[in-house]
């Protein structure tokens, strides 16, 4: 089953419900963020960063430890090309599942697997890397103040197309298109689930939407507006 025409509805009721997350920019800016999640993968992500260098825009990835252990060089390009980057957990494992202790264990592996695959000192992860957005968009009032107390940043999404289940990449396409406004935040995957029609997407997508006049930022940028 899928619940694509659902996520529009849980986005309104989510988002004044839970302030202290990011899931939008402003309305009156004609800004947009595409991020993707599940990442970096050997076969799928390469691909996608040709079609974003090809259109010239900017994207925030929201990586697996355990993915960037596997493709250290990819995630190392994506950050010298100069995209944003997040967290999304080591291993997909639900934060809900996990003890306090273990989140903030998983976070700290998964900060400090990126510092080694970009090549720059763990010392600095904790201001260069603070974005979370947790797997499967699954979080508890605790696990928010959890994140805040350690300096972390929530994000979640206004705009989900469930490209994961591959429904098709003009479906995903026009899913988007739909649903974008000014601020959305836009969630894609370049993973091993869904990430197999990422570039196809990207390469519909971003054009048309530059069209309608969006200009694409980082997920840092709407946390600055």
């Amino acid at each position: 089953m899928q619940f694509a025409p659902v996520y529009p509805y849980l986005y309104r009721v989510l988002k004044p419900t839970f302030p202290s997350c990011l899931w939008s920019g402003l309305l009156h800016q004609k800004t947009i963020a595409l991020t993707f999640d599940d990442g970096p993968h050997p076969q799928h992500t390469l691909p996608l960063l040709e079609v974003l260098d090809r259109y010239q825009v900017t994207a925030s990835f929201f990586w697996l430890g355990v993915c960037v252990e596997r493709s250290p060089q990819i995630a190392r390009r994506i950050w010298q090309q100069g995209h944003w980057v997040g967290l999304h957990g080591y291993n997909h494992r639900s934060f809900p599942r996990l003890t306090m202790a273990e989140l903030e264990q998983d976070l700290q592996r998964t900060r400090e697997a990126i510092a080694q695959a970009c090549q720059f000192d763990p010392a600095e992860a904790p201001q260069r890397i603070r974005d979370v957005r947790p797997p499967n968009g699954f979080f508890t009032p605790k696990i928010l103040s959890a994140l805040q107390q350690w300096d972390y940043r929530p994000v979640m999404w206004s705009v989900v197309p469930e490209d994961w289940v591959r429904p098709g990449v003009d479906i995903t396409v026009q899913r988007v298109l739909e649903q974008t406004q000014n601020g959305s935040l836009i969630v894609l995957h370049d993973g091993y689930t869904g990430g197999e029609d990422v570039a196809a997407i990207a390469n519909q997508l971003i054009p048309r939407l530059l069209d309608q006049g969006y200009e694409f930022v980082t997920v840092d940028q709407l946390w600055q507006q």
